[in-house]
């Protein structure tokens, strides 16, 4: 099978399109036949060495953990069929996604609507279970509370704000002024643009603070937290794990989250998509053999939305 990888740390220009053997499904795991493979900025992120002290070593790796496209083949114990449309969130460690075939466990994996397309699919487990599970789980999310997403037009941010806004809360969006009307369109009550106004200085308070983006930090975000708010990053760092375990015993809390893949929440997400409660946005669908300027644009920012990687052109 094709496949990208790298086998060092460095820019996008360490992925490389290369002929791999095409890996097989253990008995609890179905092998897929990818279409369509999200990318992330965690993606860039690990190939660049950033996050090294998180996830050392695995060389060489094939990146990416977001793959929708059709059952290839099932292990004994896994329920599924071939030729049901699929996407996963891969429970590999260093991912595996960016190739024409994936494995996966079974549990991690949920089929697909024929209206859904692969490159919408293929955009949603990971960012889209980071915003789920930060907004729920992390956050405490309920109806009609006031909510910040900071980073709103980006792939998790623009999935969060649909997500609060279907939850019943009122949200705030935060990204550059050229984006203001596709953060709008998500539901966003309010705006703001963060290269004239940085919202941790505004004479305003919510209940949930969630940096999608994470440029922020709980100190900086602390003064507009409500009574027993809480703020929510993205961003793993050791001085945000430190911050998570001492702001525990607070009112006001601050969590740092790496989301996990489970079944129900990705199910919750195409559940979400069905009903038209969550739009997703695919800024760009570029070929497999193109991953370096995917990953170059995914640094470079501005966009709107996911960018995927079209595996079976």
């Amino acid at each position: 099978m094709r496949a990208v990888v790298y086998k060092d740390y460095g820019g996008p220009e360490v992925l490389e399109l290369v002929e791999r053997e095409r890996p097989q499904p253990a008995r609890d795991e179905v092998l897929i036949r990818v279409a369509a493979a999200g990318i992330n900025p965690v993606d860039a992120r690990l190939r660049s060495g950033e996050m090294k002290w998180l996830l050392p070593g695995g060389f060489p790796r094939i990146p990416g953990y977001d793959v929708a496209g059709v059952i290839e083949q099932v292990g004994s114990q896994a329920n599924f069929q071939v030729g049901q449309r699929v996407l996963a969130f891969l429970d590999h460690v260093y991912g595996g996604g960016y190739a024409e075939y994936a494995v996966c466990t079974h549990s991690s994996v949920v089929e697909i609507p024929d209206s859904m397309t692969f490159d919408e699919a293929a955009a949603l487990p990971l960012a889209g279970s980071t915003a789920l599970q930060s907004l729920r789980e992390y956050g405490h999310l309920k109806s009609g509370m006031t909510v910040l997403v900071n980073g709103a037009s980006g792939g998790v941010g623009s999935l969060a704000v649909q997500i609060a806004v279907a939850d019943g809360a009122v949200v705030t969006g935060v990204a550059s002024s050229d984006h203001e009307d596709f953060v709008r369109s998500l539901g966003a009550a309010e705006f703001i643009d963060y290269r004239r106004h940085e919202f941790t200085s505004l004479k305003q308070s919510w209940d949930l603070v969630f940096d999608a983006a994470g440029k922020s930090s709980f100190k900086a975000s602390r003064p507009v937290l409500a009574k027993d708010g809480t703020y929510v990053s993205t961003e793993p760092s050791l001085r945000g794990l430190v911050v998570s375990l001492t702001t525990l015993p607070l009112e006001k809390q601050g969590r740092v989250m790496l989301a996990r893949s489970r079944k129900e929440d990705l199910s919750e997400l195409v559940r979400l998509s069905v009903e038209g409660h969550l739009k997703i946005h695919v800024a760009d669908s570029i070929p497999l053999s193109q991953a370096s300027d995917a990953h170059a644009k995914i640094e470079k920012g501005g966009f709107c939305g996911k960018i995927v990687l079209n595996v079976s052109q």
